[in-house]
């Protein structure tokens, strides 16, 4: 082979490694969003207006928390006429689908795409964990104006 030909492979193989390396270490990724400011990104989900879904088949939530027998807590969900559906996060909404936002503390931790979810570790003291269902587009679901989230109070 091509001296030149080898060099530009090599070129082209090391730069792009370089380039994903240095978009990282910014927090950008390749899911669209920014990830530079936390877990949650810039992002402000929470400011978004919930959108309102008719009660009739509504989903339902139900959630609990246990003490992971090695370390941190499992959060696992119980959800009704809902379908989690990561393929479809940031997309216009779909009756029925979605994906489950959790808070410690008011603080988001993370997006939940199934029904368990592993939290390594949490604050210390009193800790409330809040779970919200939301549409692809992120927006918290509201049903008759209550919106489908749960709280649990977790002894930490």
């Amino acid at each position: 082979m091509d001296r030149r030909i080898m060099m530009l492979v090599i070129g082209l193989v090391f730069g792009t490694g370089f380039g994903f390396l240095m978009a990282a270490s910014q927090g950008i990724t390749l899911d669209g969003h920014d990830h530079a400011t936390g877990h949650g990104g810039n992002h402000d989900h929470a400011a978004m207006a919930p959108l309102a879904i008719p009660a009739q088949d509504a989903p339902t939530l139900a959630a609990e928390v246990f003490k992971d027998p090695v370390a941190g807590w499992n959060l696992k969900l119980t959800v009704t006429n809902f379908a989690f559906s990561p393929q479809n996060a940031s997309l216009d909404h779909v009756p029925g689908e979605g994906h489950a936002h959790v808070y410690a503390n008011g603080e988001k931790l993370a997006r939940l795409y199934g029904p368990w979810f592993h939290l390594d570790h949490l604050p210390e003291g009193d800790v409330t964990l809040d779970v919200t269902l939301n549409a692809n587009s992120h927006q918290e679901l509201a049903v008759d104006g209550a919106p489908l989230r749960v709280s649990v109070p977790v002894k930490n």
